[in-house]
């Protein structure tokens, strides 16, 4: 079963806010298991449960119940992510929060309703935007940051308030304050619904804040990541995540990859049988894609390329690489 991730830049970004106002780096990874050296590229995932040990022992190292609705307000999402980026290139406010809509999973991913994370509700006093995550209370740092996000950046550059009031289903916590300060309108703890009251007038309100042409660079890259990470929920993307960092290794028996999935071998045959491939077929096309990879960026030789996927004679690789591509290891690596 896929489990949740967030983008390694919002980990990154929440790390860097949390050793910023007083937490010790060592402890912070002690206490989260975050590895600030993978946090680098601001495209890959961290493990969602992971995220929220960083959030909470960021809290703690700092003594700051506030960490989160502070970092939310302070680090704007354009800084740590693309779709940060698409909202700002979107024409209109409408159109900022269709995309933030459509691809706020490379954000975080959430168990959310069929139409998308945040629903427009129509109710007698207004147009309410409201957040479908599933169980919200069990990590409600996370409505935190989120409603901060969607409240502070619009703020940098609208003549007037969008966000006329907020409902939020977990109790008044010890900053109640900070709600105040940051939000700048009426909060309902203990409602039926995470929920913002929109000014709908702000809809048409023009943003553009990147020019036009970027906008189409930056979908681009966003619908690329989208489709990496449904591929990421299918059996075969997981086994594939799990192989490539062991490739070198030699450890890639399917038993083994079994094992770390947490079912048997024959389950795992099976698994793959419904999507169409076996675990050989899988492995051999991993490989030769990696390969591809790293002799076309040149700075790998070929016997260190037979090494990275797997093999531990250099001969046998070149096999392998003249059945995938038709050519010797040496010509592929001479014609890019």
């Amino acid at each position: 079963m896929h489990k949740s991730t967030v983008s390694a830049g919002l980990a990154r970004g929440y790390f860097e806010f949390a050793v910023a106002n007083g937490a010790s780096a060592e402890a912070l990874t002690q206490a989260s298991g975050v590895d600030p050296g993978q946090l680098e590229d601001a495209d890959p995932r961290v493990p969602f449960e992971t995220y929220v040990k960083l959030v909470r022992a960021g809290k703690a190292l700092t003594n700051d119940t506030s960490l989160p609705l502070r970092f939310a307000e302070a680090v704007d999402m354009s800084e740590f992510s693309v779709v940060g980026l698409l909202t700002h290139a979107s024409e209109t406010m409408a159109e900022a929060f269709a995309q933030l809509n459509r691809y706020g999973r490379l954000v975080v991913e959430v168990d959310m309703g069929a139409e998308g994370r945040f629903a427009p509700e129509v109710r007698p006093n207004g147009i309410w935007v409201v957040d479908t995550r599933k169980s919200p209370n069990d990590f409600p740092e996370l409505t935190e940051s989120t409603f901060t996000r969607m409240i502070c950046g619009p703020r940098r550059f609208l003549p007037r308030p969008h966000v006329l009031e907020v409902h939020v289903t977990h109790p008044e916590p010890p900053h109640r304050e900070a709600y105040d300060r940051i939000w700048q309108c009426p909060v309902t703890f203990n409602a039926p619904s995470n929920a913002m009251r929109m000014d709908v007038t702000m809809g048409a309100e023009r943003i553009r804040l990147q020019p036009a042409y970027v906008f189409g660079i930056l979908s681009a890259h966003a619908d690329k990541l989208l489709k990496d990470l449904e591929q990421s929920k299918t059996v075969r993307g997981h086994v594939e995540s799990l192989l490539m960092p062991v490739l070198h290794t030699g450890d890639i028996s399917m038993e083994t990859i079994a094992s770390r999935m947490g079912q048997s071998r024959s389950t795992l045959h099976r698994n793959l049988k419904e999507e169409g491939v076996t675990f050989e077929q899988v492995l051999d096309e991993l490989r030769h894609k990696l390969a591809v990879h790293y002799l076309a960026g040149r700075k790998v030789s070929v016997n260190e390329t037979a090494y990275l996927v797997g093999f531990s004679d250099p001969a046998s690789f070149s096999r392998a690489f003249k059945r995938w591509t038709g050519l010797s290891p040496r010509e592929a690596r001479s014609r890019e």
